[in-house]
């Protein structure tokens, strides 16, 4: 299965994120396949979220995946960078949890 482990993107957990974003930050005037996995989701050319939005996404991610993130994480800005590095933060938090 391709994803976090040899570096090419898992596109199923790239498109469960896409409609978790829109489900948890209630964008429903947005279409899941019309937010590229490798643009960013903060400022111009992104989805435009916000500190708000981040944490809003956090919880979303916990609730579904239950893996939990900390405010002061320095990676925090790189995890949430777009929903690719998402997908692969959440692919690695999983693998962990693996015996």
């Amino acid at each position: 299965m391709a994803g976090a482990d040899d570096g090419t993107p898992d596109v199923a957990l790239e498109r469960e994120i896409r409609e978790l974003i829109i489900e948890a930050l209630m964008l429903e005037d947005k279409d899941p396949a019309s937010i590229d996995p490798a643009a960013p989701l903060f400022g111009q050319g992104g989805l435009g979220l916000d500190s708000i939005d981040v944490l809003e996404l956090a919880m979303a991610l916990h609730r579904r995946y239950g893996i939990k993130t900390k405010g002061d994480d320095e990676r925090n800005r790189e995890i949430f960078s777009s929903v690719r590095s998402l997908a692969a933060f959440v692919a690695n938090e999983r693998d962990k949890g693996r015996v």
